[in-house]
């Protein structure tokens, strides 16, 4: 058993891949994440994530190795990891969430197993879980909503005013709540994590990584969970469409998302123009779907129609 010391999302992506592809033996990771946005294998991430909201509050965007939707975490939330042999004859998810659900009663919760994969309380959901198979071992990770700042995570999971359609696995919103009402005594996250980390572990060795360890999974977070071609580029084809009003006149911006890069970028609208919109349009190709890069690209948009500003543009595709 492994308790996580880093808070780092990157990492600990990072970490549950190096465990189930790198190593043998049965694992459970226990960690907690900085403020971050998980999204799922085969999401894409424009369709789940609100890019200005996470780049302003410093919430990093990380894609995992599993399916289903796009997940908050903060400190606290606690974060739950199993790798071990892939046994087809049982349901993994009732056997890994059982003791977590255990933990959770005996502190007066009142949880159940819920639908497919979720872990609720009075009908609401306190845990999500997914899982993946590779070869003839199966990764499964959970979350507990203990004290999630739920301001924080409609906002960043909110969609932006783009209209989105591709062959991503949409998320489907379940009403959430906190672990931390329902307890019988009240607690910190502190020691619900400590707690939890204590009743997993018994009967268990407890590992922590060694240097060799730490370099593999560092490398796995430069080459891959730190990247954008990962996070973004990997969601799938996408095709958008942004329209607003500017006292310039209405503007529409239709472009088609690959790799998480811009391509096949039309503007249209009826703004009065003094040059050939196409132009602009063109430079968009190739750009990272990003609100930096957006703006940078239409960075001259102004000489093309009176009154355009990029960054008024830019702010409310991603708003």
């Amino acid at each position: 058993m492994i308790v996580s010391d880093v808070r780092d999302p990157y990492f600990n992506l990072a970490s549950e891949e190096y465990l189930l592809r790198g190593t043998a033996g049965y694992w459970i990771y226990l960690w907690r994440n900085d403020p971050a946005v998980i999204v799922g294998v085969n999401q894409n991430t424009a369709e789940e994530v609100n890019f200005d909201y996470t780049a302003a509050h410093g919430i990093k965007i990380v894609r995992r190795l599993t399916g289903g939707g796009a997940v908050y975490h903060d400190p606290n939330n606690v974060c739950y990891t199993v790798v071990a042999p892939y046994d087809r004859d049982e349901d993994p998810y009732r056997v890994f969430t059982k003791p977590v659900i255990d933990y959770l009663n005996g502190l007066g919760v009142g949880a159940v197993f819920s639908g497919r994969n979720d872990i609720t309380v009075n009908g609401l959901k306190i845990s999500g879980n997914a899982e993946t198979v590779w070869q003839d071992r199966i990764l499964h990770h959970g979350t507990v909503l203990f004290d999630t700042d739920m301001t924080a995570l409609e906002a960043a999971l909110r969609p932006n005013r783009l209209k989105m359609q591709s062959k991503g696995i949409k998320s489907v919103r379940a009403r959430v709540t906190n672990v931390k009402p329902y307890l019988a005594a009240p607690q910190t996250a502190d020691a619900f994590f400590a707690g939890l980390c204590d009743h997993l572990a018994k009967g268990r060795e407890r590992y922590a990584f060694s240097r060799e360890d730490k370099a593999a999974v560092g490398a796995l977070v430069r080459d891959k969970y730190a990247t954008y071609a990962w996070n973004v580029g990997r969601s799938p084809r996408g095709q958008n469409l942004f329209e607003a009003v500017f006292p310039f006149g209405t503007f529409s911006l239709r472009f088609d998302t690959e790799e998480g890069l811009v391509t096949n970028a039309v503007i249209t609208g009826d703004f009065f123009s003094r040059g050939d919109v196409r132009e602009p349009a063109a430079r968009l190709s190739g750009v990272r779907f990003e609100r930096r890069s957006i703006e940078r690209a239409l960075s001259d948009i102004g000489d093309y129609i009176p009154g355009a500003d990029p960054a008024a543009i830019a702010g409310k595709m991603f708003e």
